[in-house]
């Protein structure tokens, strides 16, 4: 495995890094690192900000198909910069990369670790494109996570996840992995994307079963919304990376419709975005159990 995802090397990570040597720790030591999605710079300042101030190393990414939009390279660039002035390591990912070009320009555009989503595809052609993908990335030590399974959408949840459809399936873990050579894996266990129709439900027997199977950080998609007892005992079970985005931008939205009837200060709007975002993923860093990782990682 390439250096820069031996664990032993994390002491030499910059602000701004690839954040798989945290993942392996982090599953060693059961807690997990939060991954959260960015649409502007309000959201970024938030979450930066929560960083700061809970110590925890964190994870911003772009959605592919915001990155493909006029505005997606200048928002790379944005968080980029502000990331590497971040007193906590941080990682810029791409979130959901759709083919090897999407991970191949993220790269190009200086984000530290990419995901390919080829969870759609037959299994033998996820792992070929997946194999690509990840000798791309740790050429540029950076680090790549696939998706096994697929993780669906909330509106569509009692017909699908409900149902454990497209759940990962644990006898094709082993090979998906030692072929691909992934540093993290996505697993379809019971959460979706967005919001959820009625409760959501991990499998927890499921999720036991592929992790006595592999020793890599597990991924859990779709973390807003999920109980929070459901999330802590999916990171005892080797979860190390939770993505959450539709709980901050519920959370962002409320309070601009409150801040709205008040105020008509652009600045006082801005403003109650960015600290509710980053009340929200202060919460979330703490759930997860990060806060003060980055202390830790830095050795002071």
């Amino acid at each position: 495995m390439a250096a820069h995802n031996d664990p032993a090397h994390w002491e030499a990570l910059l602000p701004l890094a690839s954040i798989m040597p945290l993942l392996r720790r982090a599953r060693l030591e059961s807690w997990a690192v939060p991954l959260f999605d960015t649409v502007d710079s309000l959201c970024t300042e938030g979450m930066l900000a929560a960083a700061e101030e809970a110590r925890a190393p964190v994870i911003i990414a772009i959605y592919s198909g915001l990155l493909d939009r006029p505005e997606g390279p200048a928002l790379a660039a944005y968080v980029r910069t502000r990331a590497e002035g971040a007193a906590v390591p941080m990682s810029l990912m791409l979130d959901h990369g759709g083919s090897v070009e999407h991970c191949r320009r993220a790269l190009d555009l200086g984000f530290t670790d990419v995901m390919f989503d080829g969870s759609e595809l037959p299994v033998d052609e996820n792992i070929e494109v997946t194999r690509e993908v990840v000798a791309i990335a740790h050429a540029r030590r950076a680090g790549a996570e696939a998706e096994l399974g697929h993780v669906g959408v909330g509106s569509s949840y009692q017909a699908y996840g409900a149902q454990g459809r497209g759940f990962t399936d644990p006898a094709t873990v082993e090979r998906f992995v030692a072929e691909t050579g992934v540093d993290c894996l996505a697993v379809a266990v019971g959460t979706a994307h967005g919001h959820y129709e009625g409760e959501a439900r991990v499998d927890l027997v499921l999720l036991r079963e592929i992790a006595q199977r592999v020793a890599l950080p597990l991924v859990m998609h779709g973390g807003s919304g999920v109980p929070d007892e459901q999330v802590r005992a999916a990171i005892g079970l080797g979860v190390a990376k939770v993505n959450i985005a539709t709980d901050l931008f519920i959370a962002a939205g409320r309070v601009l419709a409150e801040a709205a009837a008040t105020t008509q200060s652009y600045f006082g709007l801005t403003r109650a975005s960015v600290d509710r975002v980053r009340d929200e993923c202060m919460r979330c860093i703490a759930l997860l159990g990060a806060e003060g990782r980055a202390g830790e990682c830095v050795g002071s």
